[in-house]
């Protein structure tokens, strides 16, 4: 696999600074049940990689230190954490709010019996990943059958009454586009979605979010194997956005990997550009100090977030 970081170090994406910290990621293990093309974490069913039993008992502590509201869980595939249900139950009973990013059939492997009521009755918000709303498209990029599955897994959310009005139960999907180009604008693509998902399998869902793809890891290689990465580069500075710099993820949420480490973002994370902040590099160290105010590490992929209308773990920004 192609190394990007060397690409994208040399930037001149603008200096940012963080305001106070509401949102703990945490990618509980590299370990999936799929191997998706666009896979910004280039996880897989043969990655080992989780956190252990000291870093998950760690993260409740941190909530409660650093008063975070809400504590977003991710992966790979985050369920298949062997403490996955341990640490949502501990997080709700702190108030926190807990957002599972589901890949949907997860919900249907060996071990995960239950998985779905779980989420329910702890009223965790579901993201789920569905790159298109046919199946020649997602089987395209995510593997045969996972279309069918991720279908199934939608009306099984459903019939729990996620996605529907006055459950309090969150359903949003996640798009991504194919190839190197920017999402379409977010609004409207939610509208198909909802008019597609209902007409054909009736599904319900609360919001769509329209995510660029991230020139690193297995989509940044591909696209230097195809010679694509710098017109990708070229679309996204082109398309920049300053006021998307005010609402950028980065400013109010940090990211923990399987080690602890921290990073000011998920795609940080993946190209291993850890905090500026000396002090402060361990999930540990957020039981004393603050991050507010700190310094943002900085790198060409950053115009990712910041070109058209934007992009962040919430969708269009």
């Amino acid at each position: 696999m192609h190394d990007t970081l060397a690409l994208l170090e040399v930037t001149d994406f603008p200096a940012i600074s963080r305001k106070p910290l509401d949102t703990l990621q945490v990618n509980l293990g590299y370990k999936c049940n799929q191997r998706c093309l666009h896979c910004h974490v280039n996880a897989g069913p043969t990655r080992t990689e989780m956190m252990a039993a000291d870093g998950i008992a760690m993260i409740p502590q941190v909530l409660k230190a650093r008063q975070i509201q809400t504590l977003d869980l991710t992966g790979g595939a985050p369920e298949l954490h062997e403490q996955f249900r341990e640490l949502v139950s501990a997080a709700t009973a702190l108030g926190v709010k807990v957002i599972d990013r589901c890949n949907l059939t997860i919900l249907f492997e060996p071990g995960q019996e239950g998985l779905a009521e779980f989420l329910a009755e702890n009223k965790v918000e579901v993201v789920a990943s569905l790159p298109c709303y046919s199946l020649e498209n997602v089987d395209a990029q995510r593997g045969d059958g996972v279309f069918d599955k991720s279908i199934a897994g939608l009306q099984l959310l459903n019939s729990l009454g996620y996605g529907k009005a006055d459950s309090g139960l969150t359903l949003n999907l996640v798009y991504n586009p194919q190839g190197p180009t920017l999402p379409p604008n977010q609004q409207a693509l939610e509208a198909d979605y909802r008019r597609e998902l209902m007409a054909h399998f009736g599904i319900e869902f609360n919001h769509l979010f329209a995510l660029a793809n991230m020139p690193i890891k297995r989509f940044g290689s591909t696209l230097v194997s195809k010679g694509q990465f710098a017109p990708y580069m070229e679309l996204l500075k082109n398309n920049y956005s300053a006021a998307n710099l005010e609402s950028v993820m980065c400013r109010n949420l940090v990211s923990v990997d399987w080690l602890g480490n921290l990073y000011d973002c998920d795609f940080n994370q993946q190209l291993a550009l850890g905090l500026p902040n000396k002090a402060v590099r361990h999930l540990r160290d957020l039981l004393q100090n603050s991050l507010d105010g700190d310094d943002i590490a900085i790198a060409d992929h950053c115009f990712g977030c910041t070109a058209g209308q934007g992009s962040s773990c919430g969708g269009a920004l």
